[in-house]
């Protein structure tokens, strides 16, 4: 039973009051969008889409009967000919033809989705713990990741440091760097220390200094020249950073004080609001949604309990080292965050229209998701997340280009 005291009225809809609050007090405030403005907006198009939505969810159960149809009549015969069941999707029009000629243009699109071939993740958004770990995942440890899975040869030891191991990854990963980023001469394996010289990263080996055979690849150190504390490197658009520290107790071992190899891995995340969440509920979308709007003005926090210890885990910062003409060169700390919305099939409660339906809940899913990532377009953190100044949405669940071109 709805409790009507629980809503209130906006530009002739009906709106949960725990929904409306959270846009109007929490979302809205730093976009230069006012709260009028974005209910009449909403409300106009739920009064467009929200009828064509019905019309395409229509045309799919038109498609979902004729297919029932066919298989009952082709119950316990032969397996139809395929050419056959072509020709009869396409008269039922489930297959369209191809048009000629489309071409589509984009501009202020990132690297991350643009040029830069790295993983990606899905993440739900309801779990502030695991989105906040997703969105950090652009930087991690590869002698973490090799030492403690099964990416060597051999199950990881139960229980205390393994020297055996630890030296396996060390030798692995020197392997990796003379591929990818090799030296002029030599090997990772001999080198001794390293160190910036007129902009120049310059490594000691046995026999004197020698560069990288793409001096280019050096992207900018952190510490100081004569002895950094960590030199980035990049191949492809992915960076790496070696890590030195003689103080630690793999850097000691270590005739470079080379602690640790941190690479980008995860350079984009999808923060999921459909298949991996349960939101019933206007108090589930507004979870959701604070927890997206969390991660877009960057203030996203959760408290975190691992082997008996609490702490605070928040999203991390970006990667600022001096380039090799002394200038700062800021690297993103966290992976580019898209959000999937809600496929058209799903109405919600927390809004209803002029009529007291439900309204779709993709459509209230693009408006407040696309509301709360103005605060990384135009807030006082703009550009932490997309550098171009762009809003991701991904619009899952769509059948057909009529689909599409809603």
């Amino acid at each position: 039973m709805r409790q009507r005291n629980r809503e209130l009225k906006r530009e002739g809809l009906t709106v949960d009051v725990g929904l409306a609050r959270f846009v109007d007090d929490e979302v809205l405030p730093g976009t230069g969008v006012d709260p009028e403005d974005f209910w009449r907006s909403l409300s106009d198009i739920v009064d467009r889409f929200a009828p064509r939505n019905r019309a395409l969810l229509a045309h799919r159960e038109l498609l979902q009967h004729a297919l029932d149809a066919r298989h009952r009549e082709l119950a316990g015969t032969a397996s139809p000919d395929s050419l056959d069941e072509e020709a009869f999707l396409r008269e039922l029009g489930y297959l369209v033809a191809a048009p000629a000629h489309v071409e589509i243009t984009t501009t202020r699109v990132d690297a991350e989705i643009a040029t830069i071939a790295g993983p990606q993740l899905v993440v739900p958004v309801t779990n502030a713990r695991y989105a906040i770990n997703a969105a950090n995942a652009r930087w991690g440890s590869l002698y973490d990741a090799l030492y403690g899975t099964d990416a060597l040869s051999g199950a990881p030891p139960r229980g205390s440091y393994d020297p055996a191991r630890g030296a396996l990854v060390i030798a692995w990963t020197r392997d990796l760097l003379d591929e990818v980023v090799p030296l002029a001469s030599g090997s990772y394996h001999d080198i001794r220390g390293i160190r910036i010289i007129d902009g120049r990263l310059l490594f000691t080996v046995a026999a004197g200094e020698v560069e990288l055979v793409t001096p280019s690849a050096f992207v900018g150190h952190t510490g100081d020249a004569a002895a950094p504390k960590s030199a980035v490197l990049q191949r492809h658009g992915l960076h790496l950073q070696l890590v030195f520290d003689h103080e630690h107790p793999i850097g000691r071992a270590d005739p470079a004080g080379l602690t640790d190899v941190i690479i980008e891995s995860a350079v984009s995340v999808i923060i999921d609001l459909e298949d991996s969440v349960s939101t019933v509920d206007p108090q589930d979308k507004v979870h959701a949604y604070r927890n997206w709007l969390g991660l877009l003005r960057g203030t996203l926090a959760t408290s975190v309990t691992k082997n008996g210890h609490t702490f605070i885990r928040r999203l991390a910062d970006d990667l600022v080292v001096v380039g090799p003409h002394g200038m700062d060169v800021i690297l993103p700390g966290r992976a580019l965050m898209l959000a999937r919305n809600v496929g058209p099939l799903m109405d919600t409660e927390a809004v209803r229209d002029r009529d007291g339906r439900p309204i779709p809940e993709s459509i209230l899913d693009a408006m407040v998701t696309v509301a709360c990532a103005l605060h990384d377009v135009r807030g006082p953190g703009a550009g932490k997340n997309s550098r171009k100044g762009s809003i991701y949405i991904v619009k899952p669940k769509l059948h057909g280009p009529d689909e599409v071109a809603f």
